[in-house]
């Protein structure tokens, strides 16, 4: 099955962003359980495209995808819901989800590992919208969030056996000793994040493997040992996707074979939590159980009313939001998140959270690049719209001209979506892009 056809490129557009490919672009039919993903008629250099580092669109393989029909068959998206993407470097599902919820609800974007967590939080930056969290936790930390989120998603590390075809690094490192390693790690992250899920709260677990201690057999343990309820899903023949039931339990689960569709090999499954007390670690003790012990401490340092003069002309509108302070820096917050915030602040290490703005001295904004790429840049910013030549300048952290005798700072555009800063001084141009970012490659 993996050396059917060749390998398969797709991208999933940022409905956050007002770009539409024009009709000579890559983009091939579309994902056929993806509201925005398209199949790319040829692989480019993403690195040397403008567009990609502006957060139009990201890459990510079609079955993953499908993540989108998991959520929209087991949650009523409309609602005010709060999401936890638990294992979510660098960022797919992450930016998947924050394209399907309502602009209310709130996304809570964790990644375990330290050195990965960086990425996830420059993808969700570039992604560009305000009611994310980015978190650096294990999965047992968020006991400490008893029975808060409506939805959690779990894709797990696994043994990969379901990227062979495109990744030949995963056969070699692939083994049945491997394997079970991976199923029990996967029974210990499950066990410890269960608990911060409210009671009738959806699961959706996947994994890139297609060996059964990791895909059934899971399913049969979080049905047997955690009481949960599996969900059915509704599936179109013409997709090609298999439908597989446990052994015990009969729970389904869909299995996505290359040689079947346009896809890597991939494995989900859909849950429901039960009713009180199934599922719940009993062994912590009372005060972590207990979502009213929790310390909801508030940030204390707002913003003037002067400051918030400075801040209006940056971004827009301004009435959903509350600005905050976290050292140097101001935040801008969805108002209805705010408590939430200071309640995930109260348990969790944060990475990142709504949108930076950057920092006023003397009556000024010195803002940042992750308010450049929000989608609540205000369109009263001064704005230059440049060729790919110029962008690339930019984006490498060069030095770029432009023709004009404006002073001050400007937003670099192409196609009309915002790469970044730069501040004009009449006799050079300072080019913000972030140095840790900058492309390296000609």
């Amino acid at each position: 099955m993996h050396e059917q056809g060749g390998q398969i490129t797709s991208v999933r557009l940022n409905p956050n962003k007002s770009w539409i490919p024009d009709p000579g672009s890559r983009m091939g039919e579309t994902v056929p359980w993806s509201s925005n993903g398209f199949y790319l008629t040829e692989r480019p250099s993403f690195t040397l495209d403008p567009l990609f580092h502006a957060g139009a669109y990201y890459v990510q393989e079609a079955s993953s995808m499908f993540l989108e029909e998991a959520l929209k068959q087991s949650v009523d998206l409309s609602q005010c819901i709060k999401v936890l993407d638990l294992c979510a470097a660098p960022g797919g599902k992450s930016t998947l989800i924050q394209s399907v919820i309502s602009k209310e609800s709130l996304l809570v974007s964790n990644e375990v590992i330290k050195a990965r967590v960086n990425i996830l939080s420059e993808n969700m930056t570039k992604w560009g919208a305000a009611n994310v969290v980015v978190t650096n936790n294990d999965p047992k930390d968020f006991q400490r969030l008893d029975i808060y989120f409506d939805v959690i998603v779990v894709d797990a590390p696994c043994s990969g056996s379901g990227l062979f075809r495109k990744d030949p690094v995963a056969i070699s490192e692939w083994s049945e000793n491997n394997v079970q390693l991976c199923a029990q790690r996967q029974q210990r992250i499950l066990a410890d994040v269960v608990p911060a899920l409210k009671e009738g709260g959806i699961l959706i677990y996947s994994t890139c493997s297609y060996s059964q201690p990791e895909d059934e057999e899971i399913a049969d343990w979080l049905t047997g040992e955690l009481k949960m309820e599996s969900v059915k899903m509704k599936i179109v023949d013409d997709w090609g996707i298999i439908e597989t039931v446990s052994a015990k339990y009969n729970a389904p689960g869909y299995r996505f074979y290359p040689d079947k569709l346009k896809g890597e090999g991939f494995f989900i499954a859909v849950f429901k939590k039960g009713l009180a007390g199934e599922g719940v670690n009993k062994s912590l003790p009372a005060l972590l159980r207990s979502p009213s012990s929790l310390r909801t401490k508030k940030e204390t340092a707002t913003v003037t009313a002067k400051e918030l003069s400075v801040l209006r002309s940056f971004i827009d509108p301004v009435d959903d939001l509350v600005f905050i302070r976290q050292q140097d820096d101001i935040l801008a917050i969805p108002a209805n998140m705010a408590d939430d915030l200071a309640l995930i602040r109260s348990a969790l290490y944060i990475k990142k959270a709504g949108i930076k703005m950057g920092n006023i001295i003397r009556d000024e904004l010195v803002p940042v690049h992750e308010l450049a790429v929000s989608d609540r840049i205000s369109h009263s910013v001064i704005r230059f719209e440049v060729d790919k030549e110029t962008a690339l300048q930019y984006l490498r952290r060069e030095e770029i001209k432009i023709g004009t005798g404006y002073k001050g700072w400007a937003l670099i555009m192409f196609q009309q979506l915002p790469l970044g800063w730069i501040k004009l001084l009449g006799n050079r141009i300072n080019n913000y892009y972030p140095a840790a970012w900058r492309i390296l490659n000609k």
